[in-house]
């Protein structure tokens, strides 16, 4: 007999006993004769007997099983996220199935229906920066399955989310760098489209318009990873007047724009500041360290996951949307006279 797909009912056939004695004995049900539970588990352990989750969940009703779907699993701080609903999860006998989009729509859309093919009791998700259509996240809800949004939302959909204060904190961000002198402060932003990364050019326009300063399109740069940070500092470097500051859209961008900053023999932060957004483990390995906005994965991927399990529970209950209060740790890369939180 193949060992791959055991039941209970081969089980039962083994030991000459009724499938369901099998599974009650599983259970440990004290109507079952210890004698006999304990031949069921030692067969079962033997035959190395796992129970079918989609059959569990058939006939339970629930499968225990959360779907996570991230752009960036190698991303610090989608990483601490994980960690987060990990722990609360976990706590409460739930697990978890990762999905990866790779900030890819079609992957994201693949992502949701491997999902709920698996039968999740309900999926946790942060949007892909190249989804536009949502088409696939309103058929989960249309399927009466709970949707949590965590630090990318879809604003449109009416369900449970939970985020940083993009726009406080992107305005925290370039107040500091006002304070300390800098005028001329390039944006490099995210993709338009994505909440985020508005809600972050909007913070940077708050900021400046209450210096009295209005930026040109020319200052405000879609640019928002390594490669076209490799292909845009440069250029901007080069103008004249020179940039006196970066407000960088993730710390990545902001940490290669430092790099690239001192290849042209420039100081940080005399002649340029630098300052991104997540304060990953990045922000401490560049030299100067590396101002940033903390976005509070770990906090954020914990809220997450409770507001997910109160809403398995509950849900009647009203939609939550959480906004988590975030923090700008103060580097080098911004300033050698301040240091510290804001």
């Amino acid at each position: 007999m193949s060992r791959e797909n055991i039941t209970i009912k081969d089980i039962a056939r083994e030991l000459g006993i009724s499938p369901s004695t099998v599974s009650r004995a599983l259970k440990d049900h004290p109507d079952i004769s210890q004698a006999t539970r304990d031949a069921v588990n030692e067969l079962a352990e033997r035959w190395n007997y796992r129970p079918n989750p989609i059959a569990l969940s058939l006939k339970s009703g629930s499968s225990k099983t959360i779907g996570v779907v991230i752009p960036d699993v190698v991303h610090y701080f989608f990483s601490t996220v994980i960690s987060g609903i990990e722990d609360v999860l976990y706590e409460r006998d739930y697990n978890m199935i990762l999905c990866q989009s790779n900030e890819m729509w079609e992957q994201e859309v693949k992502n949701i229906k491997t999902l709920l093919s698996s039968r999740v009791d309900g999926i946790l998700a942060s949007v892909a920066k190249t989804t536009s259509d949502f088409r696939h996240y309103q058929s989960i809800l249309d399927k009466d399955i709970p949707l949590v949004f965590f630090d990318r939302a879809v604003e449109d959909l009416q369900t449970d989310s939970v985020v940083i204060d993009d726009e406080t904190g992107a305005y925290k961000a370039v107040n500091h760098l006002l304070r300390t002198g800098k005028k001329r402060i390039i944006h490099l932003a995210g993709p338009e489209h994505l909440n985020i990364a508005r809600k972050r050019l909007n913070g940077y326009l708050k900021a400046m318009k209450e210096y009295r300063l209005t930026p040109t399109d020319a200052e405000i740069i879609k640019c928002d990873d390594i490669d076209s940070a490799e292909k845009l500092i440069p250029e901007l470097l080069m103008r004249t007047p020179r940039p006196e500051a970066f407000f960088a859209v993730n710390d990545l961008t902001a940490a290669q724009t430092l790099m690239i900053t001192k290849r042209h023999g420039l100081r940080i932060p005399e002649d340029v500041a630098v300052v991104g957004f997540t304060n990953s483990q990045i922000a401490t390995l560049t030299d100067p360290g590396l101002t940033s906005v903390d976005q509070k994965g770990y906090e954020m991927g914990q809220i997450a996951a409770r507001l997910m399990l109160d809403r398995i529970e509950h849900p009647g209950n009203p939609i939550q949307n959480k906004v988590i209060t975030s923090e700008l740790v103060i580097r080098g890369s911004s300033s050698v006279k301040e240091s510290g939180s804001l």
